[in-house]
C-alpha cells in the first residue's frame, strides 16, 4: 500500500507533485516539493552485497528523519508505514532507499547508534486515524491562537502538527523574546487532551512552512529546495555594489534574502582584481578618492577632494599603474588625461518597435500616389468655371484679403492711404465682375459619391 492514493508501484506516479500524474492530496500525503527526493542510484545494482537497513522518512512540512527496517520489509518510496515514536507510533512516507540514505545520514551527522524502528506498513485503519488527526490540526490552531491571545503572551503559533496516532500535537511558535508558556501548556492539555509540545522556530523557518512568492515572482527558496539557512550579513549586498536598503534587502520573513549569498563568491573572484575601494591617488591636479565600483565593466570612478562632483571614470589597470607610481613616491597625471573615453553605440532598431508612425507608413504611401493621379489645371471639367477653378468636391478658394498690408505701401497705416487708391478699388472690382462669364451653377448630383474622374480627356 503506497499514500493512499492507490499507485503503489507505479513509476511514473510522483507523490511530491500536484501534477497529473501526482498525487490529488500532496498535504494528506505528507508531502511537498521540498521532501521529494531524486535517486540518481536506482537503476544502478550495488556492488556490495550488504545493503544498509536505514531509510528516510518524511512527515508534515519540511521533518524528516532516518529508521531502521529491522523487519526487512519490502519498501520503496512512495510506503506509507508505521514507525516509532514517543509516546505511541507515528505514520510517514519513504523519500529516500539505497545506498544515498548513508551518504545523506554523514551529511546531517546522524549516527546508527540506538536506532529508531519500523514496526510495519500502514494498514487502512492507521491511514484513517492519521488523515483524521490531520484534518483536525487548522481547527487547533485557531484556537491555540485565541487561548495565547486571552493569556496576552507575546508569541505567534505558525504551524500545528498532530502524530499519526492522534497521542501528541506539536505547536510550532515564533517569538522575539524568551516566552513561559508553563501557563498556556495546561491550558492546551485541558483543551485538547492531548500531549503538548512547543517547538520554537525562527522568522525564516516559518516563511518556509507558510511559502508565499518572492519579489522575483517565483515561490520562495525556502519552501521549495532550500534546506539550510546560512547566515546573511549587509557585507553581501556591499560587495555586490547594491544599496543598503531594508525595504529592498529584505524577504518576506523580514530577513536579509537568502539569494544575496547565491553569486557573492562570483563577486569576491571578480573583486579580487581590483585595488581596495578606500584606496586613494595622489595626482599632479591633487588627491583622489573612489566613489564607486563598477565590476562588470572592470572600471572606477575617481573625483578629487576639492571638486567632487565631477567624477572619472577609470580602468582597473590604470589605477593599478597610478597606485604603484605613488608607492614611488611619484605623482600620476591627472585623471582628465587618463579617463576612458565612452564611445555611443548607436543601436540599430531591427524590428522598428521604436518609431510611433510604424503603422501609418502604408497610408502615407496611399496618399503619395492620389497625389500623382491629379489631373492637370488645363484638363478640367467642362462644367467648372475656368476663372474661380471650383468644382463641385473642392470647395472655392477665398479671395485674399484686401486689407492685407503691401509691401509698397512703404509700412503706412491703413487708414493713411491715399484717396485715389480707395477709389480705384472698388472700380477694379466691378469691372473683374463684369468680365466673368456667367454660368450656371454646377450640377447636383443625386449619387452619394462624385463621378469617376477620366483622366484621358
Amino acid at each position: 500500500m503506497s499514500c493512499g492514493c492507490k499507485t503503489s508501484g507505479d513509476s511514473s506516479h510522483s507523490c511530491g507533485t500536484k501534477s497529473a500524474n501526482g498525487c490529488e492530496s500532496v498535504n494528506t500525503c505528507g508531502n511537498s516539493y521540498k521532501l521529494s527526493v531524486f535517486d540518481w542510484l536506482s537503476n544502478i545494482n550495488n556492488p556490495s552485497t550488504s545493503q544498509t537497513d536505514f531509510v528516510e522518512v518524511r512527515f508534515k512540512n519540511d521533518r524528516k528523519f532516518f529508521y531502521k527496517n529491522v523487519n526487512n520489509l519490502p519498501l520503496h518510496i512512495g510506503s506509507v508505514i508505521t514507525v516509532e515514536s514517543s509516546p505511541g507510533h507515528d505514520i510517514g512516507v519513504v523519500s529516500l532507499t539505497g545506498e544515498l540514505v548513508k551518504i545523506q545520514m554523514k551529511k546531517k551527522f546522524v549516527t546508527e547508534d540506538n536506532p529508531l524502528k519500523i514496526y510495519r506498513l500502514a494498514n487502512q485503519k492507521d491511514i484513517e486515524v492519521w488523515q483524521e488527526s490531520r484534518a483536525k490540526e487548522e481547527p487547533i490552531k485557531i484556537q491555540a491562537r485565541k487561548i495565547a491571545y486571552g493569556l496576552n503572551i507575546d508569541m505567534k503559533i505558525t504551524d500545528v502538527e498532530s502524530q499519526g496516532d492522534g497521542g501528541k500535537v506539536t505547536f510550532y511558535y515564533t517569538s522575539d523574546t524568551r516566552v513561559d508558556f508553563r501557563q498556556l501548556i495546561k491550558e492546551f492539555a485541558g483543551t485538547f487532551r492531548t500531549k503538548i509540545d512547543m517547538k520554537q522556530i525562527g522568522f525564516r523557518q516559518e516563511a518556509a512552512k507558510v511559502g508565499g512568492i518572492g519579489s522575483c515572482g517565483r515561490e520562495l527558496c525556502c519552501s521549495t529546495w532550500l534546506t539550510d539557512f546560512r547566515s546573511v550579513n549587509t557585507n553581501a549586498a556591499r560587495y555586490q555594489q547594491l544599496s543598503i536598503n531594508p525595504q529592498k534587502l529584505a524577504g518576506q520573513c523580514g530577513k536579509l534574502k537568502c539569494c544575496l549569498n547565491y553569486e557573492l563568491d562570483s563577486y569576491l573572484d571578480a573583486l579580487s582584481d581590483f585595488p581596495p575601494s578606500s584606496s586613494t591617488i595622489d595626482t599632479v591636479n591633487g588627491k583622489a578618492f573612489c566613489i564607486k565600483i563598477d565590476v562588470f565593466k572592470k572600471k572606477m570612478w575617481f573625483a578629487y577632494v576639492e571638486r567632487s562632483m565631477a567624477w572619472y571614470d577609470l580602468d582597473v589597470a590604470d589605477v593599478k599603474k597610478m597606485i604603484a607610481q605613488n608607492k614611488n613616491g611619484q605623482k600620476s597625471a591627472p585623471l582628465e588625461d587618463i579617463k576612458v573615453l565612452d564611445i555611443p553605440v548607436r543601436s540599430v532598431d531591427l524590428i522598428q518597435e521604436n518609431t510611433i508612425d510604424r503603422f501609418e507608413r502604408k497610408s502615407k504611401n496611399s496618399g503619395k500616389n492620389s497625389n500623382r493621379k491629379k489631373p492637370n489645371n488645363n484638363n478640367q471639367r467642362p462644367n467648372q468655371n475656368p476663372d474661380n477653378k471650383a468644382t463641385a468636391n473642392q470647395p472655392e478658394r477665398k479671395p485674399n484679403n484686401p486689407e492685407r498690408k503691401q509691401p509698397n505701401q512703404n509700412k503706412q497705416p491703413q487708414n493713411k492711404q491715399p484717396q485715389n487708391q480707395q477709389n480705384q478699388k472698388p472700380a477694379q472690382n466691378q469691372k473683374a465682375q463684369s468680365d466673368q462669364p456667367q454660368t450656371q451653377q454646377p450640377k447636383k448630383f443625386k449619387k452619394k459619391f462624385p463621378p469617376k474622374r477620366d483622366d484621358n480627356t
